[in-house]
């Protein structure tokens, strides 16, 4: 088998190097993919980074999590497919695949119910085996693949992530004809949340950012509100918005010590906080509000295998686009995960091996 060059994480917090190892061989319903778009998304700066920022300062070690190093991240992965198993139907040589990274042991509970990114014991590419910050990317199963069919693979990488974890999270806001739906930051996975929402719902949408630039994209792409948050209180823009109300429901794609509070506070009588950035922190509940005002408080992270496929039957239809600004090669990987923790990427940023 040919050799393959890929960026690895060999310890935390130092730059990732690029490799030149062994191309792994596929057997049985494994399918080896050439990877042509690796999306950058904030979970691989935590790997990096090594962790999560937890309540009082402690610190979350992905480690503690199963995580094992050296490992070659990305788990947003777009390519065609180069070798095939022998036990592979279905698929062709050259065709044009995304990925479904979330890949479960296939035994718990959640994997029985067809949630295998809730798995017990999950094996998710580019965070518990090796991704797609390479040349080729291995698969466990040809039954994670999506086809593409000419649908572009940039476009289609951030879906595996950012976009499923948004269509996930509008999915658990259930919000109705006419009513309002928050969405807490305009990074990747707000824009396309922003999206996700104008084409599925009928609800007034709202985003919420301290970058002005972040917001008029955002309206560009359908949000009927914008606030900034820099230069007022969130909370009282959402109400002046709302009649004093408060919006049905809040997605907080931030979620930390900051933002989860407001949130929190933004949401009217029965509304539904979903709670889905990784950005670290604690808050403090007034725990009478909760059953007085018969709120609901849940979690979202990532998706379904079925809802992926959904979600890339949208972008094919022209419903949804991922905002794809900014292409690195394989050799500027650092660049393009200190570009992404400084802020400085609007939308989506993919590697380009």
């Amino acid at each position: 088998m040919w050799r393959m060059k890929a960026a690895r994480i060999n310890k935390t917090k130092e730059p990732l190097k690029v490799e030149d190892i062994a191309t792994p061989k596929p057997s049985g319903e494994q399918v080896l993919v050439k990877v042509d778009s690796a999306g950058v998304c904030h979970s691989d700066l935590h790997l990096w980074e090594g962790g999560y920022a937890g309540p009082q300062g402690v610190f979350m070690k992905v480690e503690d999590r199963g995580v094992k190093f050296p490992l070659t991240p990305g788990h947003e992965v777009a390519g065609s497919i180069v070798e095939m198993g022998d036990k592979v139907t279905g698929y062709s040589k050259g065709e044009k695949v995304l990925v479904y990274p979330w890949i479960g042991d296939g035994v718990c509970p959640a994997c029985k119910a067809g949630e295998e990114n809730l798995c017990d014991s999950p094996r998710s590419l580019g965070v518990y085996q090796d991704g797609g910050y390479g040349e080729y990317a291995l698969v466990p199963s040809y039954k994670y693949l999506v086809k593409l069919g000419d649908y572009d693979t940039a476009a289609a990488a951030s879906l595996a992530c950012s976009g499923l974890t948004a269509f996930t999270a509008v999915k658990k806001a259930a919000v109705k004809d006419g009513e309002t739906l928050v969405i807490i930051g305009a990074g990747g996975l707000g824009l396309m949340a922003v999206q996700i929402a104008k084409a599925i719902t009928g609800a007034k949408i709202a985003v919420v950012d301290i970058d002005d630039k972040k917001l008029d994209e955002a309206k560009k792409l359908g949000a009927d509100i914008a606030v900034n948050s820099g230069k007022g209180d969130p909370v009282q823009g959402v109400k002046d918005a709302t009649k004093g109300l408060g919006a049905e429901a809040v997605i907080d794609f931030v979620n930390n010590a900051k933002t989860a509070p407001n949130s929190f506070n933004m949401l009217r009588k029965r509304g539904k906080l979903v709670m889905v950035g990784l950005f670290g922190g604690s808050m403090e509940l007034n725990l009478p509000l909760i059953p007085l005002r018969a709120f609901t408080l849940t979690g979202a992270y990532t998706g379904k295998y079925s809802d992926l496929v959904e979600l890339v039957e949208l972008a094919k239809k022209g419903k949804i686009q991922s905002v794809v600004s900014r292409r690195f090669k394989l050799d500027e990987v650092n660049a393009a995960l200190e570009e992404l923790k400084s802020g400085k990427i609007i939308g989506r940023a993919v590697i380009n091996p």
